[in-house]
């Protein structure tokens, strides 16, 4: 199933191709439009802000908090249901240390608010929340694809993975552009959702 788009594009391997494209070239537009160190770092209208400056060219919903329930595997996210309320106690949610921010960030991927491109949006978000708290960001190319997903996939049950990913892979390096967009590569984030019931709010 191809998500509908505003390319026109009906074969789903051109429109990740063209989608990775574009949330590429925006995520640079981001950064050094310093917007980002604008919004309020933690909070989910900043995540919802950076989703919609990523995928405003691509979709309609970039920015919109999804209305269909999605799973991965055995894994489903949060249930429509429960969503609105459930990115409000994210956003409460403390982020004063490495623990607590990585935290909020499993949680967040829990809470999945959007239809695609979650992951680019958070790792930018997490990101922002690392420099704003800490001086620290995270180096991605330091980070192994295929471990971060499984600890990922993990961290809902148990988080020491993905902490020790992440920290083992922190830099100073919080102003450098090469570093920022090592994070939004598409490659890291989950493949082949599944909708498994179609709720209209």
């Amino acid at each position: 199933m191809v998500l509908e788009n505003k390319l026109g594009i009906s074969d789903s391997a051109e429109l990740a191709r063209e989608e990775e494209k574009i949330s590429k070239k925006k995520a640079l537009e981001l950064f050094e439009s310093g917007l980002l160190d604008r919004l309020e770092a933690g909070s989910f209208e900043s995540l919802r802000q950076i989703h919609r400056f990523l995928f405003c060219e691509i979709y309609d919903f970039a920015g919109r908090v999804r209305i269909v329930n999605l799973a991965k595997g055995n894994f489903r996210f949060a249930s429509v249901m429960y969503l609105e309320a459930a990115l409000e106690q994210i956003s409460a949610m403390p982020q004063s240390t490495f623990d607590e921010i990585v935290e909020k960030y499993v949680e967040m991927n829990v809470a999945h608010p959007f239809r695609e491109g979650n992951g680019r949006s958070s790792r930018i978000w997490l990101d922002q929340m690392l420099k704003r708290e800490l001086g620290m960001v995270v180096d991605w190319s330091r980070v192994d694809k295929q471990d971060y997903l499984l600890a990922m996939e993990r961290s809902p049950i148990k988080d020491v993975e993905i902490k020790v990913l992440l920290k083992q892979a922190l830099t100073d390096q919080v102003n450098d552009r090469e570093m920022y967009m090592k994070g939004i590569d598409a490659s890291y984030a989950y493949e082949g959702y599944d909708v498994y019931q179609t709720a209209r709010l």
